[in-house]
């Protein structure tokens, strides 16, 4: 085994993923391993892939063989190792006798049933240059939409010039914009399949702003997945609204529309996917909780400025830090969304935290991602109400959120 890693730890490999778990309450499902050029030295970067978070590790070619073997003897009973050249597919049930099959992939032949050498060198080079390209820490971003191609929304909201070239000045815009639609490529596929037959993808965007996300999420649906689509905008100011409409309207955006209106008052019969970014205090709470009331499959919300808890917040054992008012502050916003969170992850969603970044004048933010995937009554979900109501109890706190648990 340890000649077989040697041989193929190196710029030809694509990945090896260590799978089978010996046992099944062991954290860590599965593990791939990558080559990464950094700094102009080959290193090995693992992903240790757990039921919700993936944890990264970069390591030399030594440490990186040395983890491998050790993984393969304590955690896990298969490894397949995919080079430019083949396919290896290890059994390793028992680690001192693993049961080894390769597959070679490069073999190219002529109709004569001949190697064509010319062909091979071609195909050689070709090989060679994309390794180089994909093995890059550093390599060009991969955006959904990308800098030089005209993009129509784009253009008339004023990130990039006719010619699709991104404003400098609105290049940090244009990243945030590509970051979000990154987020929703994780979840539409699952999303789109449990729409109802015959049924418009309905997606409300609460306190939408300039709505930039907006029309970048219907650009996405409608224009890129070709998929029906009707989504609502809704902000508190009235010359925002007028203007997104105009927008809406000189791009024939016909299944978007804007409305003025407050969270906490607005009523409608449902939707798939409910949206709140930067959604102040409270009304973060206002619309995960007009989300859940719907049975909305997908929820993306930013919280801003979780102020709420901030003078009901108490625990003894705390004063030390509780008593700066900064400190105080940083922590009442987790503790917030760590409440959000949970009270989701009750009512039967999986809720990830992800780092949304926004402009270059505001913070990172932790953008709460919740799907529906199980009932209320299901282990994991009545585990999170536990959890929630413990957490409410260990600082003697009323949230908004508890309105969730009144529908």
């Amino acid at each position: 085994m340890e000649t077989l890693l040697n041989d193929t730890l190196n710029q030809k490999l694509r990945k090896c993923i260590l799978s089978s778990p010996r046992k099944k309450s062991q954290e860590c499902k599965k593990v791939v391993v990558r080559p990464v050029i950094m700094k102009r030295k080959l290193i090995f970067q693992f992903e240790y892939h757990h039921e919700k978070k993936v944890l990264h590790e970069n390591l030399s070619h030594y440490d990186a063989n040395t983890r491998i073997k050790e993984l393969l003897e304590s955690s896990f009973k298969q490894i397949n190792i995919f080079t430019s050249d083949e396919e290896i597919h290890v059994l390793a049930s028992k680690p001192d006798r693993p049961h080894i099959k390769r597959k070679s992939t490069n073999a190219v032949k002529n109709s004569n049933g001949t190697r064509n050498n010319a062909l091979n060198t071609s195909l050689s080079a070709l090989n060679d240059a994309s390794e180089c390209a994909l093995l890059s820490h550093d390599r060009q971003k991969n955006y959904v939409i990308k800098d030089g191609d005209p993009c129509d929304f784009l253009i008339r909201l004023g990130v990039m010039g006719k010619d699709g070239k991104v404003f400098k000045n609105h290049y940090s815009k244009f990243r945030q914009i590509n970051r979000y639609l990154e987020i929703v490529d994780n979840i539409a596929e699952e999303l789109i399949r449990k729409k109802q037959a015959n049924h418009m993808l309905k997606i409300i965007d609460f306190g939408c702003g300039k709505a930039y996300l907006t029309f970048a999420l219907y650009y996405y649906f409608h224009e890129l997945k070709g998929q029906s689509v009707e989504i609502t905008g809704l902000d508190l100011k009235k010359d925002v609204i007028d203007y997104c409409n105009k927008v809406a309207d000189d791009l024939s955006f016909t299944g978007l529309t804007f409305k003025h209106g407050d969270i906490a008052d607005y009523t409608d019969d449902g939707c798939d996917m409910v949206v709140t970014l930067h959604a102040c205090d409270t009304a973060t709470d206002y619309a995960l909780i007009n989300a859940v009331s719907w049975n909305a499959p997908v929820i993306l919300s930013v919280p801003c400025c979780q102020h709420e808890l901030f003078k009901q917040l108490e625990n003894e054992s705390l004063q030390p830090l509780l008593k700066h008012g900064l400190l105080k502050d940083r922590f009442t916003e987790l503790i917030t969304d760590a409440l959000r969170g949970l009270a989701l992850e009750a009512c039967g969603y999986e809720v990830q935290m992800i780092e949304f970044t926004t402009l270059e004048h505001t913070m990172k933010n932790i953008m709460i991602r919740a799907v529906k995937r199980r009932s209320e009554e299901s282990p994991k979900s009545k585990r999170a109400l536990s959890e929630y109501n413990a957490l409410k109890g260990s600082y003697g706190l009323s949230p908004s959120i508890d309105g969730l648990f009144d529908h």
